[in-house]
């Protein structure tokens, strides 16, 4: 996938650096929500701004935009329900790690002597690692609201799969920042929900001595 910067007069290097970078945000958005990067890239592809090599240019096909687009929709709404949302992150173990893979290799194209096979495969791990890291918070925000938290948790996550994803794509090195951002206040809200949860721990009665 030939991104923006190609037009920009840069130096091959700094352009094959800023797809790299590219390819590992909208990997990682992949893993937070496989639909948003895969239907960005989609639409940019289509209005001309993007240039994807085959077969990734099928994205910007219209059958290929809508169903994106359906199956958005279907997991927008399933991530915000609680206990549903635990089902659909099941379901997406499968899904969020291909899209990863295949939004990196989609980046490959302008980098020379980077193996297609060994772009998937850190696609997956990319989108497998943040897949795994929302399954496991999300009960720890569930227990700790009470269910009230996730669809609000949902949502925030959507909106920086976007950020992130146009990030990832206009602005690589921006995007540098904005993901250490994101994974500090990743790992103080997941520490602030744990403090949360351990008094309510504390409180449950424990069962009397047997005479």
């Amino acid at each position: 996938m030939n991104i923006p910067w190609r037009f920009s007069g840069r130096i091959p290097s700094k352009m094959a650096l800023a797809n790299i970078v590219a390819a590992f945000g909208l990997a990682g958005a992949a893993g937070l929500n496989a639909y948003i990067p895969l239907l960005i890239v989609a639409v940019l592809a289509r209005l001309g701004l993007l240039q994807l090599s085959a077969p990734f240019d099928a994205l910007a096909s219209w059958p290929a935009i809508v169903a994106l687009v359906v199956l958005g929709t279907i997991e927008f709404i399933a991530d915000k329900v609680p206990g549903v949302d635990h089902i659909n992150d099941a379901i997406q173990t499968f899904v969020r790690p291909t899209a990863g893979a295949i939004l990196f290799a989609a980046n490959t194209g302008v980098v020379s002597g980077l193996d297609t096979t060994l772009a998937l495969i850190c696609g997956l791990v990319l989108a497998s690692g943040v897949h795994a890291t929302k399954a496991a918070a999300r009960p720890v925000v569930n227990g700790a609201t009470m269910g009230i938290g996730a669809p609000f948790v949902s949502l925030a996550e959507d909106v920086l799969a976007a950020i992130g994803s146009l990030l990832a794509v206009f602005f690589p090195l921006l995007f540098v920042l904005f993901a250490a951002a994101l994974g500090y206040l990743a790992y103080r809200l997941i520490r602030q929900a744990r403090r949360l949860r351990a008094p309510r721990a504390s409180q449950v009665p424990s069962s009397p001595a047997a005479p």
